[in-house]
């Protein structure tokens, strides 16, 4: 069994009160914190431990939170992007639901450490359960004298306020969810200045994910040392993951990264293996905005050795033979799944998200959107093919924020990868709306594609 830091009591009755949270132990990185520790040693315990966004960009938390720009006079800020939007992840809102006490207790702490005595947790619009379950925890510490004035009696003053998004896909994106929370436009905004200088109302400003504030807790508890044993290399400590898909037990998972892929998808603790007996097709390792692998890629590494969960392993072979840990979102395509009706399906996405301030975002989500209708739907040509290459091509690299990365990666790699099935779309057209292409030859994750002997 591995190691659980966030999710070890999700089962307790009560979890989700101030009461039973602390009898579990809960709030004691806030006492050692307050108490004992200074800010600049808080910030060096998270540098230590080697903890990485759990959002997606997988950059160091402690090195982020130390280009905190400090200007005598001047609020700073930290903002908790609970903005969970990237399809096929869903494991910020199961912690909140469950466990909202432990990210408000790794707020406090990280305040703290950052010197912020106002803070916000920017909770996606359609939440709403889970902005009333944090708003209500948020009551009760502040009732129990963990949040206000002069906490512990330490002289520190902290007020924490849960502020409703519209919904927006693209304020996931930091700079775009400071727009929003200043009640403007969630547009990205060009950076520099990057928020660390001048983010929340101009003013110094750290972002982080839900994951990232509340594996903050751990650390203090456990020490930065101890957290950095778990894990693999640089990808250290516990991720949860938000599996989905054609699996036997999809849901939320927490591993200790380094986990080997093909334990994670068919061991009985966690996946449980693909679901009615069907053979693994692909996989997307980390929410949809990053590459589809097909299955022999997902298991093993281009020189065979197996792939593990960990933010180096998951990339390596570049996008070439690899993909990106990224938010943890995990969706597995068994044999009858049509690559290119997902492709599409994740393109009417990422048109309807993009904000349209970057014309090839704006412009070319939407024809990559209705290249894929047409070869989806029996119209497209085989040109097409090259065209739907072309116009990733030219979205990566050239906006504003990652969202063109994010719509440009997936069709490039349904392309590098299952190109013969979107040829057989267009060669077939009839047939191709009434059957799926199946599984290619070299898709095929355990036993080998089987030999027609020759009479």
């Amino acid at each position: 069994m591995s190691r659980k830091l966030l999710l070890e009591h999700i089962n307790v009755p009560g979890i989700n009160t101030l009461e039973v949270y602390r009898q579990k132990g809960g709030y004691r990185a806030v006492e050692k914190a307050l108490k004992t520790l200074t800010p600049e040693e808080i910030v060096e315990e998270v540098k230590k431990s080697g903890l990485r966004g759990r959002g997606g960009a997988g950059f160091p938390t402690g090195m982020k939170w130390s280009f905190l720009a400090k200007p005598e006079g001047v609020a700073r800020y930290l903002v908790c992007n609970a903005d969970e939007s990237e399809p096929g992840t869903f494991k910020d809102r199961y912690l909140m639901t469950h466990i909202p006490h432990a990210l408000i207790e790794g707020m406090i702490v990280a305040s703290f450490a950052l010197g912020a005595k106002v803070s916000y947790i920017y909770v996606r619009g359609e939440m709403m359960p889970q902005i009333r379950i944090l708003e209500k925890a948020i009551a009760e510490a502040k009732a129990a004298g963990w949040l206000g004035k002069n906490i512990l009696g330490t002289g520190y003053d902290l007020e924490l306020y849960v502020q409703p998004g519209g919904g927006a896909y693209i304020c996931g994106e930091e700079t775009a969810l400071l727009e929003s929370l200043e009640g403007k436009r969630g547009n990205p905004r060009i950076k520099p200045p990057f928020p660390a200088i001048a983010g929340l109302y101009g003013c110094p400003t750290v972002v982080n994910n839900v994951e990232s504030i509340a594996a903050v807790v751990p650390i203090i508890n456990d020490g930065g040392e101890e957290y950095a044993k778990i894990g693999i290399g640089r990808s250290t400590g516990t991720k949860l993951i938000s599996a989905s898909g054609n699996l036997v037990k999809p849901g939320v998972y927490e591993i200790e990264l380094g986990l080997p892929v093909e334990e994670f998808i068919y061991s009985d603790e966690y996946c449980g293996g693909i679901a009615n007996g069907k053979k693994l097709k692909a996989t997307v390792a980390g929410g949809s905005s990053v590459p589809v692998l097909p299955a022999n890629l997902t298991l093993k590494l281009a020189n065979g050795e197996p792939r593990l969960m960990s933010y180096e392993s998951l990339s390596e072979g570049g996008f070439a033979t690899g993909t990106m840990l990224g938010s943890g979102g995990f969706i597995a395509f068994d044999e009858d799944q049509c690559i290119v009706r997902n492709t599409w399906n994740f393109s009417r996405f990422y048109h309807h998200e993009s904000c349209g301030q970057c014309s090839p975002c704006r412009e070319g989500t939407g024809w990559m959107e209705k290249v894929l209708h047409k070869i989806e739907h029996g119209h497209g040509k085989m040109e097409d093919v090259d065209l739907l290459w072309d116009i990733q091509r030219k979205i990566e690299g050239n906006t504003i924020c990652p969202l063109g990365d994010a719509a440009a990666w997936p069709v490039a790699s349904a392309i590098r990868h299952f190109r013969d099935e979107f040829e057989w779309h267009i060669k077939e057209p009839i047939k191709s709306q009434t059957q799926n292409y199946g599984i290619a030859n070299y898709a095929a994750p355990i036993e080998k594609a089987p030999v027609t002997e020759e009479k």
